[in-house]
């Protein structure tokens, strides 16, 4: 088959569509596919050739992704090759329109997708170019100026609805290129690790921003899939670099969660080549961190926690790909991740943590289905194998689904709903179904017992419907599955409930499940007859007895619930009723459950069915809306299955009865019809939807009935009536497939020894489904026609005639003969042809044919016959023009021909819209009975056909790219004029077809718009306002499609915009009108939000069109046109220059015409809003803006208006960027400068090699030769982790241009700008704008002025300084927010500007500055403090410190001094923070310098400075990391900082008294005493550790551990606010240093420490111990578990505690042990219940009785405290499992009760105990009960039945 296939074509095609092959005309594709796959090779080719991007390679790329969808990858390796390499020359050419980019690289990612198609060796792609594109688009350097606009970049005035858009729609770029990079990341050359190392490394600064971009560029750049003998030249380059920086870095900044991604996709392309064991403990502890699971009590989370958590999708993939292999490891920690999280699922918890929980749980089963598919079933491809060695063994997946398990079914009752757990089911019983079905099996029959609890119904139908394929196809594995199925049908039926809507639908949905998979036929006869068959399969064969009784009782319910649904009497009455949505869906779930089980029966079933239902449906009379509609559903279902027995009972009855009733005269006339006559109409027009050439022997009687009925006068009765034309006709003339068996053939076949048990749950064998097709014959189709010429035609006379004048008609005939029109258009429409007529002509023009594919779907046209769809659409404009001019109110028939006029444009035999959703419920029910692992295409019999038929509309559906004719133009002209007519509605209803017309015609928007626009013509007086909305209306368009007052095209805008700004002077636009108003506003917002910067060079560089030559000349199938001749190249090099050239025209007129409206006096305000933001967005980076447009934004930044002022600010500052003059940069090499050889290895960190960066403050450049002599490096990340390859410096000042040109020296453009900066009052007018408040106290400081002032100074240097000093000093002394925030903008501008000026001017600059700064700083508010920080930070970013050395000296002068008072100290040293933060590294004098300046001032008395002073040591610190292959820091280091401080808090560390705050807040008498000192200090302290648990990137544990004791002495116990602000620090402190991630080596000292202090003498600070121990463990899980020593020292410290004398601490500790037996820290064994048994019988003294005044004992004897601790240990040990009863449980319940009377607090104790073992089992208590003896469950209701009841 396959040979002969492949010689017609000429080629072996890569991968087709299989579903194809089996249309019923599948043999005319081959001809078809190869005619289409030359032609787009051909034009494609050509246009390459010929230069033309547009239309040309623009409309053929369009057909190609089109010819993907339709046919598949259905093309020669060869040419797969060639269009991958075409389209990859084409993404990336450098100057491309960023939608044209778009749109090449999703057609390039479809070809890629399936990689297993092309291996490494036929194609190869080079990195550098995307990496380029990427680089370019997402972190532009000219997107935030205005100059470049990317889909959905954020816009100036953009109201916050839209933020949310945005966001979607940046995704899409950024998504794209993404998506881009992972497709072609495969093919990139061997070479390509090592480059792009050497490209990032140099990136890879911590403290910058940088980190992030470098990982996430290795992230998404790294190849992973090379093959093992290239992996030197792979992973292992950066492998052990990479993991040891993850594994070291403990605060989780954001990159980590791409490392982690990294590694995922490493691990999962190279399993069993990497050792991943030494890592595994540290990966799952910090998965399990990354969950933000709560723990203990007073735990604070960490903002960033949350934020930066790793991404769960690909936590799976690693821990998928870590299982299986020798070592079995990671099985382990997983079944230990679970146990520590299993009672998290329980569904009594809740928390933001569910979520990812469930997600974690539904995801890992599918991963590890995918790894196994991928080890077991797939084809072998190119990519690299699994080794036998690390494949999964039988043991391994047992492992896997047991530690599964236990969490999936606790979740199955979620709050989150069942449906995580029920496909993580799904995935675990493809596995091992005998270990997960039975447990749900157990919960799912008492379930469907009880009547009570109807989510756990729901719960678990919904889990079994998971498993239902499972359970059907038995196997060897779960033999007895099958022997469930009948029992849970036959229990399912009373879920038919009509009144629990939920449970209804999820019933319909299990049983239509199971009906699917199971052919529901009597074979219980087998049982006798045949000998061969197992014991299952002999149970199966009497149980399928029943069957029979199951269909009838389910159609009983299924009466019994439309019974009950039949609306009340009120719902009668109204005329044109729908059903509610919930009823809707019941119709639907009903219908089409009945119909599956219809279909899978035997045919005596099926007899004895049909017969019930017909009773049921002609003995009683439905009203014709909701029971009508069900009764009627269920009649057809059972005529589908079986037309001739089912049409011979319904059709003679129906038409008798119909015949009967309309005998009487007046029947025609009544407005209100008989109810039966109605039903019957009903019934009749629902069971013809029927295989069609079984319908032929009733057509008289058919056609009869419609002649009676289609004229009846009630509107109820017509339209029945015209449903029963449009099925009679649907159903003879399309193609569609007419069974859905589970079995190819259905169940009635002759053979004896067939037994329809072993298809049982059988997948559909796409190779032999034989589908049965209902394709119309030559009868059918006559009957069609004769039905039209019968019926149709004189409807279409009378409308004619009526069109003309000729003949009277009342509206209501109208609409009837409308109706009449419409149901035949609809159901024979798939007969007619389409339209046809001449072309449009000259609306573009091309060098290559742009012609449309026109598809066979199966007919043939019969040309010989009238064309009714052109009679149609005559009659219709005929009379469309009589309604308008006559009776436009009318507008129940303009809806009418509005639908007709969409039909005849596009209906071919199915709608768009029913498509998508079938489609879509087509892969939900796909998904929900997928079998993942066995692989492709393993789906049930039916879904098969199901995709055939898609397969089959989808080619109808195709239409892109029909060709726009002159019919085409009248119709749309047509919908124009109704898109403008008055009534909104008419108005609104045609807009939408005309929006999805212009979508589907080439080229015909250009046709459009200037008809649209002459209803805006300022000139016409005629138009009324309903005219001018619905013209703004066709502009703006809907949601989805596109704008046409934005259309991504030179020539359309330069129309649009202008008429839009226009409109403003017309008659009927009036901004009185809020409606109009809003329009302009939306119109406004969507062209802002949709405009991307449109290209201007649209050249096709020759590289690509090498590409093309071997495109057009490759074999199978030969292109369709030749190759270029020499006339026509010169002729496509001179249309594309003529091209561009259009396109700067163009450019330049719509800026002029934009102008020119704004030069009008008379433009209202609203107009000149929009006009000024177009015109901003004609700002570019390629193409400088005419200067005209300079003029009119320089003026503006004095214009009256705010909106405006805001739109130039931004404006000027991207003209100033446009203006800027190239800079010349030099490489220079490093390890020249300072004389070091290169190092060998990395080594990061303060090196010899980067010393010369550092400031120094004795080599700082004084004069103007070191000025020149010092090599500046602006960016902050260059040399700290290693030199890039060639490291460019500025070059030095003679060969930079100009500075300070005079006016003459200037272009016009410049010399616009210089002429009003270098006017007074222009200064003074802008310096009173910039100084307004705008929104108060919302104003922040504006990076948009900042940009202006930056491009100014930088520009013309410091030509305008002179005109601005005198205001920035008066502004400086001015203290209003607004004036000071507008002085540190021109600042910052200010400094950030002089980077190229001269050395003098820069200290001249300095000289004047620094007095200026000094003011300002002492004037400095609440208000302004954070702009000033802001104003100096941004000074400072990308700065070479060494240029800012006069700043620096300045602002370290002496922040703290008290002058101006404790705030002024508190900003000051904010604004310093802000320089040096932005420094990072490369200031380690300046820190020092810092550091011992402050550290004498660490006692300081106010609460303000002490923050700001916290949070700048962690700055100071920030430096210090210990992160793989660093050099110790030259900044300070924290261990030396902490041995300081710790010799200054000694008196507090010394004495045993309470640590209290009575510090005297005012530096009184004399020097306090060290004591009150070391206090204070304490205090900055704690305000340092709490800002650096959030910031630095790994914590100094060491230099912690000492502080500690301090710390847990001064915590207090409880949660209690009133404490003061250092135990309050304290204790949060404490749990933040708890949750930090500790390495394995030091964890022995944490321990050391903290037995130390529990040692102490406060209970306090033993107590804080074990709430520290908590979080601690649980947070560094694995890395303690694997170090069995510390969990042994753990167990100690635990049990010491129990047995303290402080009753708080033994409960706590009681807490503790109980929570770590639960996550399973520690284990339950029976050495630890014998130590507590045995402490429990410690005899207690006897009690003496006392005297009543006697003083009682307070310290409890040492004994009780040891019984106290035994029976807390058995406590500990009975609460660690709430929701199971393990099987040592109910002994420890009986020892525990013994102490029921024991003195108190152990009486206490047990109480609690008690009542909480019975709160948490309450819930399962009836199979908890059954692990009790009867003895011990009656001393158990003793002691849970209080005794006080009986008191």
């Amino acid at each position: 088959m396959k040979k002969d296939a492949s010689e017609t074509r000429g080629f072996v095609p890569q991968k087709d569509i299989v579903y194809n092959k089996l249309l019923p005309y599948a043999d005319n594709l081959d001809a078809e596919s190869n005619e289409i796959l030359s032609k787009i090779k051909g034009n494609l080719g050509r246009a390459v050739e010929l230069r033309e991007l547009w239309p040309g390679v623009l409309f053929w790329t369009r057909k190609l992704s089109t010819y993907l969808r339709l046919y598949g990858r259905k093309f020669s390796k060869e040419d797969h090759v060639l269009f991958v390499r075409l389209l990859y020359e084409l993404v990336t050419i450098p100057k491309l329109e960023i939608s044209m980019m778009q749109g090449f690289a999703r057609l390039l990612v479809n070809l890629l997708k399936k990689k297993d198609l092309l291996s490494r060796d036929d194609l190869e792609l080079p990195w550098r170019p995307l990496y380029e594109l990427y680089d370019r688009i997402l972190y532009s350097k000219t997107e935030h100026l205005g100059l470049n606009w990317f889909p959905s970049s954020l816009r100036p005035h953009s109201t916050s609805k839209h933020i949310m858009v945005k966001l979607a729609q940046r995704c899409s770029v950024e998504g794209v290129l993404k998506a881009l990079v992972k497709t072609c990341r495969p093919y990139f050359p061997e070479s390509a690790t090592q480059e792009m190392l050497d490209e990032w490394r140099p990136l890879l600064c911590p403290f910058d921003v940088t980190m992030q971009r470098a990982i996430s560029y290795f992230e998404l750049f790294l190849p992973t899939t090379l093959p093992p003998e290239l992996q030197h030249k792979g992973f292992k380059l950066w492998f052990d670099e990479l993991i040891s920086l993850w594994v070291s870095v403990q605060n989780l900044p954001v990159w980590e969660v791409h490392l982690v991604n990294l590694f995922a996709r490493l691990a999962n392309d190279n399993i069993g080549y990497i050792d991943w064991d030494p890592y595994i403990p540290k990966i799952f502890t910090r998965i399990l961190r990354s969950l933000n699971l709560p723990v203990g009590t007073s735990q604070m989370l960490v903002s960033r926690y949350l934020t930066n958590a790793y991404d769960i999708n690909h936590i799976v993939i690693w821990v998928a790909a870590l299982l299986g292999g020798p070592s079995k490891q990671a099985q382990a920690q997983l079944s230990g991740l679970f146990n520590s999280i299993t009672s998290f699922f329980h569904p009594s918890n809740h928390g933001r943590w569910l979520m990812k929980l469930m997600k974690l749980l539904q995801r890992l089963p599918m991963s590890v289905v995918k790894r196994l598919h991928r080890e077991r079933y797939r084809q072998p491809t190119w990519l690299t194998p699994i080794p036998e060695s690390h494949r999964f063994t039988e043991q391994d997946i047992t492992d896997f689904v047991e530690s599964m398990k236990q969490p999936v079914l606790l979740a199955m009752f979620s709050k989150t709903g069942s449906l995580d757990a029920a496909q993580a089911l799904q995935n675990l019983a493809l596995m091992r179904p005998e270990l997960v079905i039975p447990p749900v099996l157990e919960k799912t029959y008492p379930a469907m017992e009880t009547l009570t609890e109807p989510h756990q119904l729901t719960a678990t139908l919904s889990c079994m419907i998971g498993v239902a394929r499972s359970l059907v196809a038995g196997g060897e594995r779960f033999p007895e599955g099958p022997t469930h199925m009948l029992p849970l049908l036959m229990r399912a039926l009373p879920g038919v409930d009509p009144n629990d809507f939920s449970k209804c639908m999820i019933t319909f949905q299990f049983i239509a499940t199971f009906a699917t998979l199971v052919p529901l036929v009597d074979c219980s006869s087998a049982v006798h007859d045949r000998n061969d068959l197992t014991q299952v399969e002999r149970e199966m064969c009497s149980a399928s007895a029943e069957f029979e009784d199951f269909v009838l009782q389910f159609m009983d319910r299924c009466f019994a619930l439309i019974d009950s649904s039949t609306p009340e009497q009120t719902r009668e009455e109204i005329e044109n009723e729908k059903m509610t949505h919930l009823e809707s869906l019941v119709e639907l779930g009903l219908s089409s459950t009945f119909s599956t089980i219809l279909t899978q029966c035997s045919r005596e079933i099926f007899q004895i069915a049909l017969q019930k239902v017909f009773n049921f449906a002609t003995t009683n009379i439905f009203e014709t809306r909701v029971a009508g509609r069900m009764v009627a559903d269920m009649c057809r279902a059972a005529t589908k299955c079986h037309p001739e027995e089912s049409l011979k009972l319904f059709v003679p009855h129906c038409c008798t009865t119909i015949t009967m009733i309309t005998a009487n005269e007046d029947v025609q006339d009544e407005e209100e019809l008989d109810k039966e006559l109605l039903w019957n109409l009903q019934l009749l027009s629902e069971v013809t939807r029927v295989d069609g050439d079984k319908l032929l022997p009733y057509s008289t009687q058919l056609v009869q009935i419609l002649q009676l009925t289609l004229h009846l006068k009630c509107k109820q009765g017509y339209s029945l009536a015209c449903n029963l034309l449009y099925h009679v006709q649907r159903s003879s003339s399309l193609i569609y497939p007419i069974e859905y068996y589970s079995v190819p053939g259905g169940f009635h076949k002759a053979d004896k020894d067939y037994l329809p048990i072993k298809d049982w749950g059988r997948p559909g064998d796409l190779w032999n489904l034989d589908i049965c097709w209902h394709v119309p014959n030559t009868e059918e189709r006559a009957f069609v026609f004769y039905t039209l010429d019968l019926l149709l035609q004189p409807e279409l006379q009378k409308l004619k005639s009526y069109a003309e004048g000729e003949q009277d008609m009342s509206r209501d005939d109208v609409l009837q003969s409308l109706s009449i029109v419409q149901h035949c258009l609809l159901g024979a429409g798939s007969l007619m042809p389409p339209l046809s007529g001449e072309p449009v002509p000259e609306l573009i023009h091309s060098m290559v044919h742009l012609d449309e594919t026109r598809l066979y779907t199966g007919v043939d046209y019969d040309l010989s016959r009238e064309n009714y769809r052109e009679v149609i659409c005559r009659v219709m404009r005929k009379l469309l023009q009589h309604i308008l001019e006559h009776s436009e109110d009318d507008t129940k028939s303009l809806f009418s021909i509005i639908k007709i006029i969409s039909d005849l444009l596009h209906f071919k035999g199915s709608h768009k819209h029913e498509f998508d959703s079938r489609w879509k419920s087509f892969s939900l029910v796909k998904k929900s009975m997928e079998n993942r692992l066995h692989g492709s295409k393993q789906h049930i019999r039916a879904l098969l056909v199901d995709r055939v038929m898609l397969q089959h509309e989808l080619r109808n559906l195709t239409v892109e790219g029909c060709e726009y004719r002159q019919v085409h133009q009248e119709l749309l002209t047509d919908l124009l004029r109704l898109s403008t007519s008055t009534y909104s509605q008419v108005r609104s209803r045609a807009q939408d077809v005309l929006f999805t017309a212009l979508g589907t015609y080439n080229f015909c928007c250009r046709d459009l718009i200037p008809r649209v626009l002459e209803f805006l013509e300022p000139s016409r007086t005629d138009v009324t306002q309903q005219q001018f909305k619905g013209a703004m209306y066709c502009l703006l368009g809907n949601h989805s499609g596109l704008c046409l007052a934005n259309l991504q095209y030179w020539d359309c805008i330069a129309l649009t915009w202008p008429a839009i700004v226009r409109s403003g002077f017309s008659s009927a636009m009036s901004l009185e009108k809020p409606s109009i108003v809003r329009l302009f506003d939306d119109l406004a917002d969507k062209v802002h939000r949709q405009y991307e910067t449109i290209g201007i060079d649209f050249s096709i560089p020759e590289s690509c069109r090498a590409v093309a030559l071997q495109l057009m000349n490759s074999g199978g199938p030969q292109a369709s046109e030749s190759v270029a001749s020499e006339q026509e190249e010169p002729r496509g090099m001179q249309r594309q220059e003529q091209k561009n050239a259009d396109s700067v025209r163009l450019y330049g007129k719509l800026v002029q015409d934009l102008l020119d409206c704004l030069n009008d006096r008379n433009l209202p305000w609203k107009f000149e809003h929009i006009s000024t933001g177009f015109l901003s967005l004609m700002l570019r980076d390629d193409h400088p803006l005419p200067s005209s447009a300079v003029l009119f934004f320089v003026e503006s930044l004095n214009h009256d208006s705010l909106l405006v002022r805001k739109v130039a600010i931004a404006a000027v500052a991207g003209i100033m960027k446009q203006l800027k003059r190239p800079h010349k940069k030099v490489p220079v090499s490093p390890y020249d400068l300072c004389s070091i050889p290169e190092p060998d290895e990395v080594c990061v960190g303060d090196r010899p090699d980067n010393q010369w960066l550092l400031y120094d403050s004795t080599r700082l450049p004084h004069s103007q030769q070191d000025w020149e002599d010092c090599h500046f490096v602006e960016k902050t990340h260059w040399g700290y982790y290693s030199w890039p390859q060639k490291l460019m410096v500025y070059a030095p000042p003679k060969d930079q241009p100009k500075q300070g040109l005079t006016r003459d020296e200037m272009n016009e453009r410049e010399q616009i700008v210089y002429d009003h900066f270098s006017d007074p009052a222009f200064i003074d007018k802008l310096i009173k704008f910039l100084s307004l408040e705008d929104r108060k106290g919302k104003d922040k400081f504006s990076p948009r002025r900042f940009c202006l002032f930056k491009g100014l100074f930088r520009n013309f240097g410091d030509a305008f300084l002179p005109l601005l000093w005198p205001h920035m000093e008066r502004l400086v002394v001015d203290t209003h927010e607004s004036a000071q925030r507008c002085v540190a903008e021109i600042i910052s501008g200010l400094i950030r500007g002089s980077k190229h000026w001269s050395y003098s001017k820069v200290e001249k600059l300095w000289a004047m500055l620094c007095p200026l700064l000094r003011r300002a700083l002492s004037n400095i508010t609440v208000e302004t403090y954070a702009d000033w920080g802001t104003c100096i930070a941004t000074a400072c970013e990308s700065r070479d410190p060494r240029k800012l050395h006069w700043l620096f000296e300045m602002l370290m002068e002496s922040p703290v001094n008290g002058e101006g008072g404790s705030f002024v100290d508190a900003c000051r040293l904010y604004v310093l923070q802000g320089g040096l933060a932005q420094q990072e590294w490369r200031v380690p004098e300046l820190l020092h310098r810092l550091l011992q300046y402050l550290e004498p001032k660490l006692t300081q008395v106010y609460k303000n400075v002490r923050e700001r002073i916290g949070s700048v040591l962690t700055y100071i610190f920030m430096i210090d990391v210990n992160l793989p292959n660093t050099q110790p820091t030259l900044s300070p280091r924290i261990s030396e900082f902490t041995e300081r401080i710790l010799v200054r808090l000694k008196p507090l560390l010394d004495g045993d008294e309470e640590i209290q705050n009575h510090v005297i807040e005012e530096n009184g008498a004399g020097e306090q005493d060290e004591r009150t000192q070391a206090i204070k200090l304490l205090k900055t302290v704690l305000k340092w550790l709490m800002t650096s648990a959030g910031r630095s990137f790994s914590s100094a544990v060491p230099q912690q551990l000492q502080l500690l004791p301090l710390l847990f002495k001064i915590a207090p116990v409880e949660n209690d606010d009133s404490y003061d602000e250092l135990k309050r620090d304290a204790k949060t402190c404490l749990s933040l240093m708890s949750q930090g991630l500790l390495y394995p080596e030091q964890i022995s000292e944490v321990l050391r420490t903290l037995k130390k202090i529990a040692g102490s003498n406060s209970w306090h600070a033993r107590h804080s111990v074990l709430t520290y121990l908590q979080i601690m463990v649980f947070y560094n899980l694995f890395t303690f578990m694997s170090n069995q020593k510390s969990v042994s020292d753990v167990r100690g410290l635990v049990m010491s505690l129990l047995e303290d004398e402080q009753l708080e601490v033994r409960e706590m500790a009681a807490t503790t042990l109980s929570g770590f037996l639960q996550c399973n820290f520690l284990m339950m064994d029976t050495a630890m219940q014998a130590h507590f048994e045995a402490l429990c019988k410690t005899r207690l003294p006897k009690r003496r009785r006392r005297e009543l005044g006697s003083v009682v004992d307070t310290i409890p004897s040492a004994d009780l405290v040891r019984r106290h601790a035994g029976v807390l240990g058995l406590s500990a040990c009975i609460l660690s499992s709430p929701y199971d009863v393990p099987a040592w449980m109910p002994q420890l319940l009986m020892n525990l009760s013994v102490h029921l009377n024991d003195t108190q607090p152990i009486e206490m104790t047990v109480k609690k105990t008690l009542s909480n073992f019975r709160r948490t089992h309450h819930d399962n208590w009836q199979e908890h009960k059954q692990q009790f003896t009867d003895d011990q469950l009656l001393v158990l209701t003793d002691l849970l039945v209080s005794p006080c009841y009986y008191a």
